[in-house]
Formats: C-alpha cells, sequence, structure tokens
C-alpha cells in the first residue's frame, strides 16, 4: 500500500467514525475507482501513487464538469455538491502549478522542441503532458500552449 493510498484510508476511516457524509461520500467513491483501476491493471497488481493521481485527476475532472452542467442547467445546489466533492478529493493531487509556472515550463518546452506555430501544438502538449501530470488542468495547458505558439498580433 502506497502512502498516498494509506492515506486514502486513513481519512475514510476517520470520516466513518466522525459520521461525516460530505468527506465519506467522495472517498468511498474514490476507493471504489481505485479498487476499478487495480482490477483493470491485473489481479496481483497494486497501483502505483502516479496511477493513483491519475484516477483521482480523473474523478475531478469528472465533478467539475458535472458541476459546469448542473449550473448551466439551473441546478446551482447540484453544483456545489460536486465542488464539494472536488474539493475533498483535491487534498489527494499534488500542489498544482500556478499559472506563471506553466507558462514558463511552456515556453522551455516550445524552444526545446523547436515549435514556431499553431500547428506545432501537437508536438508540445506530447512533451509537456507527462510533465506536468496531475499538476495542471488538461485545459488550462492547453491554452497556455495555444496563446505561446499564436502568432505574434501586429
Amino acid at each position: 500500500m502506497t502512502d498516498l493510498e494509506r492515506r486514502i484510508h486513513n481519512d475514510m476511516v476517520q470520516a466513518m467514525k466522525s459520521r461525516n457524509a460530505a468527506v465519506l461520500d467522495p472517498l468511498r467513491m474514490l476507493k471504489a475507482a481505485l479498487q476499478n483501476a487495480s482490477v483493470e491493471k491485473g489481479r496481483e497488481s497494486e497501483l502505483s501513487e502516479d496511477e493513483i493521481i491519475t484516477v483521482v485527476g480523473r474523478l475531478v475532472k469528472q465533478r467539475r464538469e458535472a458541476a459546469a452542467q448542473y449550473e448551466s442547467g439551473g441546478a446551482s445546489d447540484r453544483a456545489a455538491e460536486e465542488l464539494a466533492e472536488v474539493e475533498v478529493l483535491g487534498a489527494y493531487l499534488p500542489a498544482q502549478m500556478t499559472e506563471r509556472e506553466l507558462d514558463d515550463l511552456v515556453r522551455k518546452i516550445v524552444s526545446d522542441t523547436g515549435a514556431s506555430g499553431p500547428r506545432d501544438m501537437g508536438k508540445v502538449m506530447g512533451a509537456i503532458m507527462p510533465r506536468v501530470k496531475g499538476r495542471a488542468d488538461g485545459n488550462l495547458v492547453r491554452e497556455v500552449v495555444r496563446r505561446s505558439l499564436a502568432p505574434p498580433e501586429a
């Protein structure tokens, strides 16, 4: 059991003891998602820390998307519940990069890859995503890369 997995388990036990459903429900969902990922990987395989972070990131992304849909549909109370789950699950992700840090990294990768315009977006995205995995939202990364590769305005 990895340190992250142990932390998730301990937090889940604590939430059960304190009868804190707002924390327990997302942790149960996370535990089920981790078990599913483990089964998909193979019966005797244990998930690595990176694989756990990937699962948590996927759940956070799903919750954010659901919150946006609820908000656009006028169900702001459900959107708030989804965002509360994001807060609980987000505690198990590594510290998120700031836009400034991301911008600096994108500039370096653009320089390293020799990317010169929007046509090279795939090349830059392919190089940057493994380096920011779990530490930056993919949509934000795409936006920063797009801005960086945009032709200068006259």
